[in-house]
Order: structure tokens, then sequence, then C-alpha cells
């Protein structure tokens, strides 16, 4: 028990760790590419951040168990918006661009709702998740173009130009953060799993709600870290972007390894729990363009709703 203590403790420690030493990076890349740090939270801080995801839906995959992909991964979307966003505004309200609400948010929402038809059939084919990959390539492309041209139109302050990119250090605090982060998250699950076992917690909680809030501790750190730094653009482009590289990326990479079995009856609650939450922050980012504490404390009382739901009817 002592050692469950002692690896929660050091989970905590290295995903603070990790998310300063992600956040420090990825600020530092944004400033040496003369790219807004919303770009780099959307593109490589998202997919930093969704790393555990991979890693996990990947090893279900080759275990033969692709049916776990789907629900980490709608877990996992529903923690990014429903708790950590949550969290986050509840400790620095964020403020968000105009044109992000209106382009990234619903590429989000719209990248949730194709799953609906597609759980709907019952079989995640490989062809579907081709046509994820391929969404997702398609948005990559997109932000590194329109990256480019606002850059074009918006040079770089002067203080900026004068400071030499240090790329190489901004890419090893990134690789480190990252190494940080799910070595955290990892010593984090394996010591919660075991004092939640030792309490008698059953395993079927215990799975849709540690493995499911752990994956997503990454982003919890690092938005977390960034709102203290004052880096709304960072917190919102990492958890907008780290919600579509989950479902774009994950499930795309994972269904091309191995197609999956989907059990509507069963995911369908936690498709359209997963929509209406991520749906949420549309119009609480209209209104003022900006998320309020007491918004993001409507969004954490929801989150705490489906964790009972689960926990009781499950």
């Amino acid at each position: 028990m002592l050692i469950s203590f002692m690896l929660v403790l050091a989970g905590a420690a290295l995903l603070y760790l990790g998310g300063e030493s992600l956040v420090r990076g990825a600020v530092s890349m944004a400033r040496a590419w003369g790219i807004s740090p919303l770009v780099i939270g959307l593109t490589i801080v998202a997919f930093a951040t969704s790393c555990p995801e991979l890693c996990a839906a990947l090893l279900a995959a080759l275990k033969n168990q692709p049916e776990v992909a789907l629900g980490a991964v709608v877990g996992s979307n529903i923690a990014n918006i429903g708790l950590v966003l949550g969290l986050t505004a509840m400790i620095y309200p964020l403020t968000a661009q105009k044109k992000f609400i209106l382009r990234e948010v619903p590429i989000m929402i719209l990248s949730g709702a194709f799953l609906l038809p597609i759980c709907w059939g019952g079989m995640f084919d490989r062809w579907e998740g081709a046509l994820l990959v391929l969404f997702l390539i398609g948005f990559l492309w997109y932000q590194v173009k329109r990256s480019k041209e606002e850059h074009e139109h918006h040079p770089m302050e002067k203080e900026l130009e004068q400071t030499p990119p240090r790329m190489g250090v901004a890419s090893l605090l990134i690789v480190i953060g990252v190494g940080l982060l799910v070595a955290g998250a990892h010593f984090l699950i394996e010591g919660a799993v075991d004092i939640a076992r030792f309490f008698g917690v059953p395993e079927r909680v215990i799975g849709l709600t540690l493995v499911a809030i752990g994956t997503s501790l990454p982003e919890i750190a690092s938005s977390i870290v960034a709102a203290i730094r004052r880096e709304p653009d960072l917190v919102l482009g990492n958890l907008v972007g780290s919600n579509i590289f989950n479902t774009l990326c994950i499930l795309g990479v994972t269904t091309v390894i191995c197609p999956i079995t989907v059990n509507w009856s069963a995911a369908v609650i936690d498709l359209i729990v997963m929509l209406v939450i991520t749906s949420l922050i549309y119009p609480f980012l209209l209104s003022g363009f900006r998320l309020r504490r007491r918004e993001g404390g409507v969004m954490v009382l929801l989150y705490m709703c489906y964790i009972a739901y689960l926990f009781f009817y499950v």
C-alpha cells in the first residue's frame, strides 16, 4: 500500500514537471517558427499529450482487443472537455479567438459526430479508419497552411526577430516533457488502481473511470501549467486538438491495424454524452469569447454526473 501511495506522488510530480517542460518547449517553438501558440497547441502539443491514448489503443489492437480502443478514446474525449477544460477554466478563465471558435471547434464536434453512423453499423472497418487518417492529414495541412498565411500577414515582433531560434532546445524540452508525462501517467494509474483494488472498488468501475482519466492526465498537467502561465491559446488548442487527434489519428490507425466490432447499445450513451459535452463549449465560448469560471464549473459538474452514472448504473 505504501508503494502505491509513493507511485501516486511520484506520478503527480512527473506530470507537473512534464507539463512545465512541454509548455515551455511549445511556446519556444512557436516563437522560433513565428507560429501562434494556438496552432502549436492544435498540432504538436495535442499529438504529444495524446501519446498515452495512442499507446493504449495500439497495445489493445496488438493483443486482439481492439474494442478497448473505442472506449479509451470516447472516455478520454469526455474527460478532456468536461474535466480538464472545466477545471482549467475554474483556475484561469480562458479567452478564445473568434476564428478558433468558428473553425477548429466545429471540426472537433464533427469528427466526434462522424463516429455515430460508423458505430451504428456495428463494425469499424479498415477503410473507415483510413478515411479518418485522411481527414487528419487534411486537418494538419490546413493548420500548416493557415499558420504560414498568418505569419506573412502578421510578422513577428522585433524582439522575437532579434532572438535566434533555439529549435534544438525547444525540441528537447518537448521530448523530455512527453517522456515525463507518459511516465507520470503510468505511475499514477498503477498506484491509483492498486489503492482502488485495496478498498474493493470493482474492476469495471476502475476501467471506466481511473483508466479514462489516467489517459487524460497529460492534458490535465499541460493545461493547468499553461493556464498558470497565462497561455489560453495553448490550453484550448491542446484540448480541442487532442480530441481531434484521439478521434482521427488513434481510432483511425488502430482500426487500420485491426477492425473494431462495436456494441451499439453500450456505446451509444457514451457517444451522446461525448457530443453533448464537447458541443457545450461552442455556446459557452461564443458568449463573450471567454470560458468563465462558472461555465467551467458547469462542465465539471456534468462530468461528475457522468461518472456517477457509470458508478451506479453500468
